[in-house]
């Protein structure tokens, strides 16, 4: 085992892609009609979707690898919450996986402290985050970090809506 944390470029938004193809279905997949994951994962994870992201001098995507082999990442931009409060100014955490085989090991929290250094280079400001109102793990990680709930969405994966909660980390 050999982790390492990189700052993704452009040429891996084909890696990129199939890494978040691979941790949402492990995570969530479940739960939903594969009709609808199948939408969602063509639709939002495709390379060109990640390449685009990749590009954004506002956004960033760092991923944690065993050698050759992608096994997480977490990906910040500006904030695209719909709460009444969000800002484009403010800074997003959009996704933060890993993969089930390498939980535990202290990677997510150093994927955060990565993503947290980058999104407050330029000094403090108010940061957010969604997460599934049953992922209470996620909701109690983000806690550390100063996130409380400041909202509720339903967050489309195809036709099913999930009950997603905003969490806002006040600058």
């Amino acid at each position: 085992m050999s982790y390492a944390i990189r700052r993704a470029t452009p040429a891996d938004a084909e890696r990129v892609a199939d890494l978040a193809c691979r941790c949402f279905t492990e995570t969530f997949g479940h739960m939903y009609p594969p009709e609808d994951l199948d939408y969602f994962l063509r639709t939002c994870y495709t390379p060109d979707t990640q390449r685009e992201a990749l590009e954004d001098p506002r956004s960033a995507i760092w991923l944690l690898e065993d050698g050759d082999e992608a096994i997480g990442h977490v990906y910040v931009g500006p904030c695209g919450l719909p709460h009444p409060e969000a800002d484009e100014a403010h800074g997003e955490i959009k996704r933060l996986y890993i993969l089930s085989h390498a939980h535990n090991g202290g990677w997510g929290a150093k994927l955060m402290q990565t993503a947290m250094d980058w999104l407050l280079r330029d000094g403090p400001r108010t940061l957010w985050v969604g997460v599934w109102s049953e992922n209470f793990g996620a909701q109690r990680f983000y806690a550390r970090y100063g996130f409380d709930k400041a909202g509720e969405y339903l967050f489309p994966v195809g036709a099913t809506r999930d009950h997603e909660f905003i969490f806002r980390r006040q600058a």
